[in-house]
C-alpha cells in the first residue's frame, strides 16, 4: 500500500515553510510541498479559520497550522505512535533549552529577518520580484505594478508596522551578526546546536538562517565572510534524513558553551515576550519595551504572550534538579521571567489537528497571528 502523502502549503521564500519542510524531511514524513497563490492561501484560511503559513493538509482531510505546533504534534503525537527517529532531547534540562532556543529562533529573530530582507534595496528588489511571480501569480496586472504593490506593502508591514525606527534600527540590524558570533563557535565544533543530533533548537533556528539571512544577498555574504559554520549547518539541517537523525547519539546534558546564544535570549528574546504578554493582559494595543537600550512600540501580539506562557507553564514543570540545570544556563534574569506566577493567556491558534468539517461557517481571522502572512515571514 502506498504510504500517504501530506501536503504542506507555502512559499520557497517563508521562513516558517522552510523550517517545517526541513524538520518534515528530517523525520522522513512523506509530504509535498505546494507553491501558494493568493486563491490557495485564502482556501486554506477559510479551511482552518487561520490566515499564515505553511499550513499542513494531512492525507485525512486535517490540518496542522503554525511550525512549532506542528513539529510538537509530530513529536509528542504524530498519527498513531510517536514518529521516530525523535528530535527533542529525552534530558528534561535539554529539551526545555531546546525549546527555549527554537522560540527564540522563532520569534527573537522575526524582526532582524525582515529588516534584512526588506531595509536594503537590492534585496528588496530581488524579493518583491520573486512575490510578485510566485505568490501573487494570480493577481491580474504588470509584474511590475504587483512588484511595486508587495515592495511597499511587506515595507510597510515589517519595518515601520513593526516598530523599525531611526532610534532602533542599529539594534534591529546588529542583533543578526550578533546571533551569527554566538553561533559561528558552536557549529565549529559539532554538528548540531546540543549536540551531534538535531533538535528543536535547530529547527528553530534554521527557518531565518537558511531562507532569510543565507538565502538574500546582502546578509548572505555577511554569513558567508563572519560565519562560514553557520552556513555549512544550514546544508546540513535541509540535507537531514530519519537514518541521518536515527544513527546520531540522543542529547543527554547541554552544553557549557551556549553563553553568548543564552546572553540574547536574556537580553532580547524574553523581555520583549514579556512586554507582549503584560499588554495583553491588561489590554493594551501596544506593547513598549528596550532592547539594549533602544526603544520600541510595537502591536501586543497575543501570540506572543501565549508563547512565554507556554515555556513559563514548561519550565515551571521541571523537577528541581532540572530546574536547578536550567538556571544556571540562562541567567537570572531569564530564570526570573519564566519563574513568573501569570494567568496564562489565550491560546490565538486552533488546537491540533483542525478538523474543517467541525468548524462550520467559521471565517477566518483578519490577519495570521495578530500579522499578516505572520507564519511565513516573507
Amino acid at each position: 500500500m502506498a504510504e500517504a502523502v501530506h501536503r504542506l502549503h507555502g512559499l520557497d521564500l517563508s521562513y516558517f515553510t522552510g523550517k517545517t519542510e526541513a524538520y518534515l524531511r528530517a523525520k522522513g514524513v512523506a509530504f509535498e510541498t505546494v507553491e501558494t497563490d493568493t486563491r490557495g492561501f485564502e482556501r486554506c484560511a477559510r479551511l482552518t479559520g487561520v490566515r499564515q503559513m505553511p499550513q499542513l493538509e494531512l492525507a485525512d482531510g486535517s490540518w496542522l497550522t503554525d511550525s512549532s505546533e506542528i513539529v510538537e504534534w509530530f513529536e509528542t503525537r504524530g498519527a498513531g505512535p510517536v514518529l521516530r527517529p525523535a528530535v527533542r532531547p529525552v534530558d528534561p534540562a535539554a529539551a526545555f533549552v531546546s525549546l527555549l532556543i527554537e522560540d527564540f529562533g522563532d520569534e527573537a529573530l522575526w524582526r532582524p529577518a525582515l529588516y534584512w530582507r526588506w531595509a536594503f534595496a537590492a534585496d528588496a528588489r530581488l524579493m518583491s520580484e520573486r512575490l510578485a511571480r510566485g505568490m501573487l501569480r494570480d493577481v491580474p496586472g504588470p509584474v511590475l505594478l504587483r512588484r511595486l504593490v508587495i515592495l511597499n506593502r511587506q515595507r510597510l508591514h515589517y519595518l515601520s508596522g513593526d516598530g523599525v525606527t531611526a532610534a532602533n534600527r542599529a539594534a534591529v540590524e546588529g542583533l543578526y551578526p550578533r546571533a551569527l558570533d554566538a553561533l559561528q563557535p558552536v557549529f565549529a565544533k559539532r554538528a548540531f546546536v546540543l549536540g551531534e543530533r538535531p533538535t528543536e533548537a535547530d529547527f528553530g533556528l534554521f527557518g531565518s538562517m537558511f531562507r532569510h539571512f543565507a538565502s538574500d544577498p546582502t546578509p548572505a555574504r555577511l554569513m558567508r565572510e563572519r560565519a562560514p559554520d553557520v552556513l555549512a549547518w544550514t546544508g546540513r539541517v535541509w540535507s537531514l534524513t530519519p537514518e541521518r537523525v536515527a544513527a546520531a547519539p540522543e542529547v543527554r546534558t547541554v552544553p557549557d558553551d551556549l553563553g553568548p546564544l543564552f546572553d540574547l535570549v536574556e537580553r532580547v528574546h524574553l523581555p520583549e515576550l514579556e512586554a507582549h504578554a503584560e499588554a495583553v493582559a491588561t489590554g493594551r494595543r501596544r506593547a513598549r519595551f528596550a532592547l539594549d537600550g533602544a526603544p520600541f512600540d510595537v502591536p501586543a501580539a497575543p501570540y506572543r504572550a501565549w508563547a512565554l506562557g507556554r515555556l513559563r507553564a514548561r519550565f515551571q514543570a521541571l523537577a528541581a534538579d532540572a530546574s536547578r540545570t536550567v538556571e544556571g544556563l540562562i541567567g537570572p534574569r531569564s530564570t526570573a521571567i519564566l519563574a513568573r506566577e501569570a494567568a496564562p493567556a489565550p491560546r490565538p491558534i486552533p488546537e491540533l489537528p483542525i478538523r474543517p468539517s467541525e468548524r462550520p461557517g467559521e471565517r477566518p481571522s483578519g490577519r495570521p497571528l495578530d500579522r499578516l502572512w505572520r507564519g511565513g515571514a516573507v
